[in-house]
């Protein structure tokens, strides 16, 4: 395909997540049915202009003074993708292409960026969220959120059971991976430059050998704050896809016994192949249709992880089209169901034990209220330095356990931002039981 029809699918994907309230990747499924004609560069280049378009939304609907999906098409060529005006309409003269540029179209694509917009413009998030992003960002705001709006890395974790760093270095050097600066077993690949095809990570040997796992350095650095030791008995209470699981059992180094549960079954037996894969062999999966399982772990836990459902604010890089679905509705009954997790994971912590709150959310609202009030509510619960956890572990680098330490609030959690670490927006905290 040239560009020009490339332009006009994405007109019509994004169309489609507008209209629709189809997330993009099922608009782009919907799509690629109906143009089989279409590669995987040219969907990788269809998607990728829609995702950078929505990562801008607010921004390049107020440059074009219109938010119909060809208007923010088109800055998103000449704002996200850096298009200069000849460029764009050489690309609409193709066959298959959209229409020729309007004279106000054309003008708006010359203008510069609007710095007197209001912040939720300049910042490319829902009008509001604005004072929950100003209370936690306050005169950064706009800084934080802009960081937002721009492709994410993927970051690799190196699995310690099967491998060393070293040796998993070696195999990566095919997909120009770099040790992360912040993590001692992980590698960091930058994020492909715009229209460029992202390299697919599952089909290289060091996956299929269970050598990497592909999680956010962020989502390491949270699973480091549970400063897992060998023979500890661990339940992952909101297990998902089981990234934490997985990491969890590898700072086990096989001893002791790791716990998956997750209220979704079938997100759950999902994690199965992928255990196959790691090696790991002291994980036990508790189904929620057997609930007896779960029961008989309460009050034995050393470590319980709550990585709890939540926004996912956090992960707004990677999932733009989730920035503009969040309503107020939905983030209060996060908010109801983040309290109610909270209190029935603790049951599973014995004494002397600990739980550590995790979410891809930056928001204080999911984060340091939540923890505010369980401890209100369980007061044999106290909170340490979810900071000092994560560097016990031994899994961060010094410029990592720098990171941790300035991104610690004055509670003990810690929260970690594109921005200031240049990983997804995560919040983790820890408490304790008394004994």
């Amino acid at each position: 395909m040239r560009d020009g029809g490339k332009i006009e699918a994405a007109i019509e994907v994004l169309s489609d997540v507008l209209t629709r309230y189809q997330p993009v990747k099922a608009a782009m499924r919907d799509w690629g049915k109906r143009a089989r004609y279409a590669g995987a560069q040219d969907r990788a280049y269809v998607s990728g202009l829609v995702l950078d378009t929505l990562r801008r939304r607010n921004s390049l609907a107020h440059a074009m003074g219109s938010d119909t999906p060809r208007a923010l098409i088109l800055a998103g060529l000449r704002y996200a993708w850096d298009w200069d005006l000849k460029q764009v309409e050489k690309a609409l003269k193709d066959p298959h292409a959209p229409s020729a540029l309007t004279s106000d179209e054309r003008a708006n694509l010359l203008l510069a960026p609007d710095v007197t917009a209001e912040a939720h413009i300049q910042g490319d998030y829902p009008e509001w969220l604005a004072p929950h992003m100003r209370r936690v960002f306050g005169d950064e705001t706009v800084i934080e959120a802009s960081a937002m709006t721009r492709r994410a890395p993927v970051d690799l974790r190196i699995n310690t059971l099967k491998t060393s760093p070293e040796k998993a270095g070696q195999a990566l050097r095919t997909v120009q991976a770099t040790p992360s600066d912040l993590l001692v077993s992980a590698y960091h690949i930058p994020a492909p430059e715009p229209a460029r095809r992202a390299q697919s990570l599952l089909s290289i040997p060091a996956y299929s050998k269970g050598w990497v796992e592909v999680q956010d350095a962020g989502s390491q650095i949270a699973a480091a704050a549970a400063n897992i030791q060998p023979g500890e008995q661990v339940l992952d209470y909101c297990a998902g896809g089981g990234g934490k699981t997985l990491a969890m059992a590898a700072a086990s180094q096989g001893e002791g016994q790791i716990y998956a549960y997750d209220i979704d079954g079938r997100r759950l037996s999902a994690l199965i192949p992928r255990l196959q894969r790691s090696g790991a062999c002291n994980v036990q999966l508790c189904h929620p249709q057997e609930p007896e399982a779960l029961e008989a772990l309460k009050g034995h836990m050393d470590v319980v992880f709550v990585d709890a459902p939540c926004s996912g604010t956090g992960t707004w890089r990677r999932k733009p089209d989730s920035k503009w679905r969040l309503t107020p509705k939905a983030l209060a009954k996060r908010l109801e169901q983040q309290s109610d997790i909270l209190r029935a994971a603790a049951d599973y912590v014995k004494p002397g034990g600990r739980m550590v709150y995790a979410t891809c959310s930056f928001l204080i609202e999911e984060d340091e209220d939540r923890i505010e009030v369980f401890l209100k509510e369980n007061v044999q619960f106290s909170q340490e330095s979810a900071a000092q956890a994560a560097i016990q572990s031994g899994m961060l680098t010094a410029q990592g356990a720098h990171l941790v330490q300035a991104g610690q609030g004055a509670s003990g959690g810690v929260r970690l931002t594109p921005y200031k670490a240049g990983t997804d927006g995560f919040y983790f905290a820890t408490v304790r039981r008394s004994l």
